[in-house]
């Protein structure tokens, strides 16, 4: 979707995202937070609400919570308080999930993005630290549900924005930027798949200038893919209702992927539902200057201030930057390239092109790339200075790819791909390419441009390829006039 109004509705959009934090221990327990295990092995007394067990505070879920609000531009509280939140399922041991409401570690900031050309401002509400539920599981039971409390006690940071997003396009692109500064940073591992990071998207529909329409939330989108699916399938559903003249009734629904449909679950809770009440075994979170002075101090350069550090430094496109800054791993790599062979424009080319296209059809990440940074510079390094031509370096890049060479000028030297720069050379068999095509040579001498592109050509194949191709065109343009 490509406009704000559809059918005459402007969409409204916010986002609750579940990321859980980079912890080895859960958020109130020393129970491993391993993916993986048996079910009910990493469930320790405190994670099962046994009587008499007292939750104590996981030191790095707190840093992971300041961080984000150091990356995102936050209001870091000084104090906050947890909450109890009430509901009764039968993966919540207690009762009640361990959460944080009226006094969250991480108020307010932004998170930006390109749409298209144009940047867009998601502003937050807050981010807030919580413990995760265990899991129901019901594939592998007839007439009955299981009980995983592997993931009860996990570590989480509930990030919450104003209903800011007017498309499906910019819901998707914030997703990914948030995804972007979670795993960036190093507080997430941004898993979807395994529920590291997962996201709720409220919708609703109003006319132009009207109040707020009522909103339904999609819970656990699981990839971006079927977030943008559900969001377009729910907006559609909902202007449908309106149309007919059905009331929407505030609502949590889940996104079938293989119908492509949302599907209601149950009536939308508020917060006076929840009961919520500040947990007495839990003090305030007291959090002092220096500490966050502390973690500022080893904050990673962020994404877009490495982006315009790429555009000064290296003279580089906007486009190209923010390309090439979605991950650490890209980053990092074109950078080691772009400083092995002086040449930054031509080494952004190789990563967002021949890399990237390797990459994806692989389905691999930048962690398993094939060609090291320092070959990839040198390669260019070749092309640059005219050893070899951009054909040839593709053959190059083949072999190190697939591991037949190791060294860039080894494999040019046994493949016999250097450039014949020699000009004397070059020019006796210009000679005899003008003389073998007579007709060729009255055509571009009478304006046809076909004719001299058809002269190259015979004199590359005449070189088996190995001309520069410059060369050749400086040469016979000289010849021929």
């Amino acid at each position: 979707m490509t406009t704000n109004l559809i059918q005459g509705y402007e969409v409204v959009i916010g986002f609750e995202t579940h990321a859980q934090l980079a912890t080895n221990t859960k958020i109130f327990s020393r129970a491993s937070t391993a993916f993986g295990a048996e079910p009910n092995t990493q469930a320790c007394a405190v994670d099962l609400a046994l009587p008499g067990t007292l939750p104590v505070m996981n030191k790095k879920a707190v840093e992971c919570a300041i961080r984000l609000g150091l990356a995102l531009g936050s209001h870091i509280a000084p104090e906050s308080v947890f909450a109890r939140k009430h509901y009764f399922y039968p993966d919540l041991p207690h009762g009640y999930q361990i959460s944080q409401f009226d006094k969250p570690v991480v108020q307010g900031g932004t998170v930006s993005f390109y749409l298209g050309e144009e940047k867009k401002t998601v502003r937050l509400v807050r981010a807030h630290l919580e413990a995760d539920a265990g899991k129901s599981l019901h594939e592998d039971f007839i007439g009955m549900s299981g009980i995983d409390l592997n993931r009860a006690g996990t570590a989480l940071l509930e990030i919450v924005t104003e209903p800011d997003m007017r498309s499906s396009n910019e819901a998707v692109a914030y997703a990914k930027a948030l995804h972007q500064v979670v795993t960036w940073i190093g507080i997430c591992d941004g898993n979807m798949q395994e529920g590291s990071f997962r996201c709720d998207a409220n919708v609703s529909v109003r006319r132009p200038g009207a109040p707020l329409g009522t909103r339904r939330e999609i819970k656990n989108l699981n990839s971006f893919r079927n977030m943008q699916q559900a969001i377009d399938y729910e907006i559609r559903w909902q202007i449908e209702q309106i149309e007919d003249g059905i009331a929407i009734q505030q609502a949590t629904v889940l996104f079938d992927p293989d119908t492509g449909e949302t599907r209601a679950m149950r009536t939308k809770e508020d917060a006076a539902d929840y009961r919520y009440f500040p947990d007495p075994d839990l003090p305030p979170l007291v959090i002092a200057p220096q500490w966050i002075d502390d973690i500022r101090a080893q904050m990673p350069e962020l994404p877009q201030a490495m982006a315009q550090r790429f555009v000064v430094q290296y003279g580089l496109p906007e486009y190209d930057a923010t390309t090439l800054t979605q991950s650490q791993a890209m980053a990092a790599y074109f950078e080691a390239a772009a400083q092995a062979c002086g040449q930054p424009k031509l080494a952004s080319n190789w990563v967002m092109g021949e890399i990237s296209r390797r990459l994806n059809a692989e389905e691999i990440g930048m962690e398993q790339v094939k060609v090291s940074a320092g070959q990839l510079g040198t390669l260019i390094a070749r092309i640059h200075g005219n050893v070899i031509s951009n054909n040839a370096a593709r053959q190059v890049f083949e072999a190190l790819w697939s591991g037949e060479g190791v060294d860039v000028d080894a494999v040019i030297d046994a493949k016999g791909l250097k450039q014949m720069n020699d000009t004397g050379a070059l020019e006796k068999i210009i000679d005899e390419v003008i003389a073998a095509n007579p007709a060729n040579v009255e055509q571009y001498r009478a304006g046809k441009d076909k004719a001299f592109n058809a002269l190259v050509g015979q004199v590359m194949k005449a070189s088996k390829g190995k001309a520069n191709p410059q060369q050749v065109n400086a040469l016979l343009k000289a010849r021929l006039n």
